[in-house]
């Protein structure tokens, strides 16, 4: 979904029936990320007053510091039930400023503010410590229970709920646990021990002590609060915890209790209230196993426990935001003021199919009465593949790509046909199940014991394998486990999937994943399979079906098609025999589908250095086939593809000299535009110096806005900052797909002259387009495809011809070539 600055939605909720209507939408970013609130409208309006509010803390009790807030009266009434809305981390209060006037709308007195370290507070972050963050929040409460608008239980004993995201949803759960006058809390896409989600372990009864090393997230997690020095606004202690472990590669046991005492886990016993615990299955930093942790943990305190497990998460994939804050109003309602239904049990969103009919994509919504937890009702399924040898290179690198921080679940590689290159060659041993004689709906965790000999870290996935043999991941999502000689049970990833009939269910065992720290001596392993695969299943879930316009599922993915030529390129490299200055040549490119579908049929055309190239041509023409062949992700049937002279293969070293993207781009939107991109180089691995980044900066000119939080940026300014880490490297040859979606005129004018300028420089920019006016004012030349075939190419001034429009000669051209 491309949200153009009007394009909004608005959540609708009949009992438990979700509807979507194109009046207006909210998308919130996970991790402190940017919303687009509903309009005021006639909404009836919020009051609210800006409070610094001033507390102690600290071990001793010594520690001042000021919290900014904002409090929000109730409206409609003059008194309600009071919630206390946390932020993500590297947030503030303004966050979450929508979410809050929709509470107060709804009748409750809503207390948002920045933590201490972020926003306006003063203090230093000391990630959510009882001793801190805890104490703040406790203080908050104090001075809720003091105003008159909020509902008391007795003196001081405000009635409370707390809700908040990541780092806003563990304080909830850590506050509930020390705070007794806490009455209900929704945490969000949070985590259960951060020790475990750091150092995550897939192996039967490890810990964090034997994990393996989130080195992406964590480097993400730490530097995002450090602010312009290495400790930035964290507590030295925390600082210097980072940076040695990041050293080591390793926990220390300090590491380890400084993060658990930050936990939910470490006092999971004493949080008695009623819980909604809603994580997300696009998520790598705190998967859906956190969130299950916390679910037991609290359902053994007596306490009333819901679980929503949505489509969305920190990697990005549909946010859901207005339903799942719809459940939070819902859950509150129930659990504050006693009306409405309890939102017990489970409950999980799945995408289903296109209705043919109405053209609206047709979303589940699964639920059942109690909570099934993560192993649910086991099918055992035998797995192929004897005993296989992999292999750690030198350095970790270059390593399998799963999930990584900023690059979201790498969703959209997918979304371009043919398998990602995920897994390098001789890194991973594939363990395959007979094709399916039914379908199988995996909900929860599958586990497998595996012998493996070899000392050292690896990472099990799980992927779908079609019929045809194309194989793709069931999520993006690896599950790391250290292994010294012997057998090991190891859990794969969490996710709700559906497997259909005549698929295989593969086992993918890898010795890297570029997310995660992995040993940089060369080293061997042999693994076999030793059981079954236990796939857990969920029978008693019971779907419900409401459409969505065909919009709103189509949410931009949080990875950015450029990741294909840079990840899996490495560094550039010239000088071959056989190249040439020719930056683009297409020759007798053919391509047709295992359906007999003919979607390229004997492609040729030539792109000179300086030439911005338009390929055009109706939907079904065959430009999306040739860009995927393009960029190596899929192979022609015959015909070839060159790059300066070097033949186009999956994973080809000139492939480094690409830059490219697709619709949709996805940044952290906490981080500033300058953070999101040096993130993102850093994740190739390349040097810093190759990155030219301050060219293509000045070519993609954002100028101050560069250092602003991506959240505050227009659509036009995330679009050239895509363009700007599409630029990054500056390759030879920029491939865009649809540059100027969403944008209005004068946007579009801006993206026109940030191409123009970029191909001025002598490099080769090709665009592809349906806006064929902007074409005819960009692109110097034009390939024209119908039926899969070219049917005209050329200057655009000769394909135009004299006193005719780009559009007008195009339905000529496309009537001629039909």
């Amino acid at each position: 979904m491309r949200l153009g600055g009007a394009v909004r939605a608005r959540w609708g909720r009949t009992g438990r029936t979700a509807r979507w209507t194109a009046a207006g939408a909210a998308l919130v970013l996970a991790g402190g990320g940017a919303a687009w609130g509903a309009g005021a409208g006639d909404a009836p309006g919020v009051r609210t007053s800006e409070q610094r509010i001033a507390v102690v803390d600290g071990p001793k009790d010594d520690r001042h510091v000021t919290l900014d807030t904002t409090f929000y009266r109730p409206v409609g009434r003059s008194k309600g039930p009071a919630v206390l809305l946390g932020h993500g981390f590297g947030g503030s209060k303004r966050d979450v400023a929508g979410e809050a006037r929709d509470l107060a709308r709804a009748g409750y007195a809503v207390l948002a503010w920045s933590a201490r370290g972020f926003g306006r507070s003063t203090g230093e972050i000391a990630l959510n410590s009882p001793d801190y963050e805890v104490k703040d929040v406790r203080q908050l409460i104090d001075w809720l229970a003091k105003r008159p608008e909020v509902v008391l239980d007795g003196p001081g004993d405000p009635r409370v709920g707390m809700a908040g995201e990541s780092y806003g949803g563990a304080i909830a759960l850590m506050t509930a646990a020390y705070d007794r006058r806490v009455d209900a809390i929704a945490p969000r896409i949070t985590w259960n021990s951060l020790a475990d989600a750091l150092f995550p372990t897939a192996a039967a009864g490890a810990g964090p002590a034997e994990g393996v090393f989130k080195k992406l997230w964590a480097g993400l997690f730490f530097t995002s609060g450090a602010g312009r020095t290495a400790c930035g606004r964290f507590l030295p202690s925390l600082c210097e915890m980072y940076q040695e472990v990041a050293e080591k590669g390793r926990p220390t046991d300090a590491a380890i209790e400084t993060l658990r005492r930050s936990s939910p886990a470490s006092v999971a016993d004493r949080i008695t209230v009623p819980t909604l615990l809603v994580q997300g299955q696009a998520d790598s930093l705190f998967p859906l196993d956190q969130a299950d942790a916390n679910a037991r943990a609290i359902a053994r305190n007596g306490a009333p426990v819901s679980v929503v497990w949505f489509q969305g998460g920190h990697d990005g994939g549909d946010q859901e935001t207005e339903r799942v804050e719809g459940l939070v109003r819902d859950f509150f309602d129930a659990r504050l003021r006693g009306s409405g239904p309890a939102l017990d049990g489970f409950t999980v969103t799945r995408a289903g199919g296109l209705d043919s009919s109405t053209q609206e994509v047709v979303v589940e919504e699964a639920t059942t009465s109690r909570y099934p937890g993560l192993s649910a009702d086991p099918a055992a399924m035998r797995l192929t593949g004897g005993e296989q040898t992999i292999f750690n290179p030198a350095g970790g690198s270059p390593a399998s790509v799963s999930a990584m921080p900023g690059l979201g679940a790498l969703g959209s590689l997918g979304a371009l046909g043919g398998s990602a290159p995920s897994d390098m060659p001789g890194q991973a041993a594939a363990f395959d199940t007979a094709p399916l004689e039914h379908p199988v709906r995996l909900t929860g965790a599958a586990t497998v014991r595996l012998k493996v000999r070899g000392d050292g870290p690896l990472f099990a996935k799980l992927y779908d394998v079609a019929p045809g043999g194309r194989a793709a991941p069931a999520r993006r999502l690896a599950a790391p486990f250290r292994v010294s000689d012997g057998e090991v049970t190891v859990t794969l990833p969490a996710m709700d999937y559906r497997f259909d009939r005549g698929h295989r269910l593969r086992l993918v065992i890898a010795t890297t994943d570029m997310g995660f720290a992995t040993p940089a001596s060369p080293s061997s392993y042999k693994v076999q399979v030793v059981s079954p695969l236990s796939v857990p299943t969920v029978p008693s879930l019971a779907t419900a079906s409401a459409p969505l316009p065909a919009w709103v599922w189509a949410l931009p993915p949080a990875a950015s098609v450029v990741a294909v030529g840079i990840l899996i390129s490495g560094r550039r490299r010239r000088g071959a025999s056989t190249e040439s200055d020719v930056p683009l040549e297409i020759t007798g490119l053919t391509k047709a589908y295992k359906n007999g579908h003919l979607a390229v049929a004997d492609l040729s055309f030539r792109v000179e250095k300086g030439q911005v190239l338009g390929l055009l041509g109706p939907n079904g023409a065959g430009k999306t086939t040739t860009l995927r062949m393009l960029m190596g992700l899929i192979h022609p049937d015959s015909g070839e593809i060159r790059i300066f002279g070097q033949r186009v293969t999956p994973g080809a070293p000139v492939l480094s000299r690409l830059g490219s993207f697709v619709e949709g781009p996805g940044f952290l939107p906490h981080l500033s535009g300058r953070d999101n991109l040096d993130l993102y180089w850093r994740a190739t691995g390349r040097p810093l110096d190759e990155a030219h980044l301050d060219e293509a900066l000045q070519i993609a000119a954002l100028g101050p806005a560069l250092d602003r939080p991506v959240r505050t940026y227009s659509q036009g300014m995330r679009q050239r900052l895509a363009i700007a880490q599409a630029m990054l490297g500056l390759p030879d040859l920029l491939v865009l797909d649809e540059p100027t979606n969403g944008l209005d005129p004068p946007q579009i004018r801006e993206m026109r002259e940030v191409l123009v300028r970029y191909a001025a420089a002598g490099r080769t920019v090709i665009v592809s387009s349906h806006l064929l006016a902007e074409v005819e004012q960009t692109c110097t030349h034009a390939v024209v495809m119908a039926g899969g075939r070219r049917v005209a190419a050329g200057p655009v001034s000769e394909i135009t011809g004299s006193g005719r429009r780009l559009e007008d000669a195009f339905l000529e051209i496309i009537g001629e070539g039909s």
